[in-house]
């Protein structure tokens, strides 16, 4: 009988450790969250996280706008599921009445329903007789991944459809989440936040690798499916190139993003919550990765994102100096529109809190 990965057994003994016999994975995962919340190893507001031992450092920063109450949130989560080498990260932007609080849900159930779909996912892969996890592990591990990120973000939605205390009819959330396992990371995104990898080029220059795709509605393949589902996606006469979604007959809601959580009252007119799932290795050359929302992206390029941060003497303070420049970009070129909420979260690969 092939012998289970590593990854999986680390796992499974955790897992039956707090289970005490009931096979709920679900469950399980959630007491990991509790206990790792206890032990500092989650982060849920701006701030930074370094865990002794670890190569990772995550600085997070997040600023109202001028539309009212912070719709975005982040999470940081060390040696995620009890593994010493995985970490978690996540951003997400609400929109709507009830946006603060659909983005908030979503932070607080994808990282424990991720968790237990990637242990079942995983779990039946070493039990597959046609699969061999040792043979080609970068390609299996994806695999594993993917499906469990499609299994969390449909389940994720369906439960929020269900929430009895929160209205996402009108209103929901963009999700973009990275999980780091040893040298690979594993990319999601569901919306228009976006993720930049700072890595080395060949002549010794830090230069920007855009890792995801923000999806506006007028992307052709997204546009092309909204309107197979007869939904509608027009820019308003006062918003020039700001391409939104739109219902059939009404004028309503006019979504800025093509892919969300929540969102019900167009959910049959082509918005859809499945992640774009990649993957990448992280070698000597890759320095950190920066997750924002679009109030970063709005008005801040890939490259000054790169060099802000690479260029902040203090690391645990990256976050605050790329939303800090955001906001005076906001002032300089979007005087007349209200700015966004701006947060970001900087993940340093290999470093000390100081440069």
């Amino acid at each position: 009988m092939r012998q289970f990965s590593s990854m999986f057994n680390g796992l499974a003994r955790s897992i039956r450790g707090k289970n005490s016999g009931n096979g709920d994975g679900k469950e399980a995962a959630e007491a990991m969250a509790r206990d790792a919340k206890k032990n500092d190893l989650i982060l849920r507001s701006s701030g930074s996280v370094n865990v002794d031992g670890s190569n990772n450092l995550a600085s997070v920063f997040s600023k109202r706008g001028r539309k009212g109450v912070n719709q975005d949130c982040a999470i940081v989560w060390e040696e995620f599921g009890c593994q010493a080498d995985m970490l978690f990260c996540g951003i997400f932007d609400g929109h709507g009445p009830w946006g603060h609080f659909v983005a908030k849900k979503v932070r607080e159930s994808m990282p424990s329903s991720l968790l237990c779909n990637w242990q079942e996912t995983l779990a039946q892969a070493s039990l597959d007789p046609e699969i061999d996890l040792e043979s080609d592990k970068k390609h299996q591990r994806f695999h594993i991944w993917k499906h469990s990120y499609l299994r969390t973000c449909a389940a994720v939605d369906h439960e929020l459809e269900q929430h009895r205390k929160i209205d996402s009819f009108y209103s929901g959330t963009t999700a973009l989440t990275i999980v780091r396992q040893g040298d690979l990371i594993y990319v999601a995104n569901i919306g228009d936040s976006r993720a930049v990898l700072a890595t080395t080029s060949d002549d010794g220059n830090l230069v920007p690798l855009q890792l995801t795709v923000d999806f506006k509605p007028n992307l052709p393949q997204e546009a092309e499916r909204i309107v197979q589902c007869k939904g509608r996606v027009f820019c308003l006469h006062d918003e020039p190139g700001v391409h939104r979604v739109w219902l059939p007959d009404e004028e309503s809601p006019g979504l800025a993003m093509s892919r969300a959580f929540g969102d019900y009252c167009i959910k049959d007119y082509g918005l859809i919550s499945v992640p774009e799932v990649t993957q990448r290795h992280i070698t000597c050359r890759d320095q950190f990765v920066v997750l924002a929302t679009d109030g970063v992206w709005d008005v801040v390029s890939n490259q000054e994102a790169v060099q802000i941060v690479s260029s902040t003497p203090d690391k645990q303070k990256a976050a605050k100096q790329l939303v800090e420049y955001a906001v005076r970009a906001w002032k300089k070129k979007r005087k007349d529109i209200a700015m966004d909420d701006i947060s970001a979260i900087c993940l340093f690969f290999h470093s000390s809190p100081l440069s």
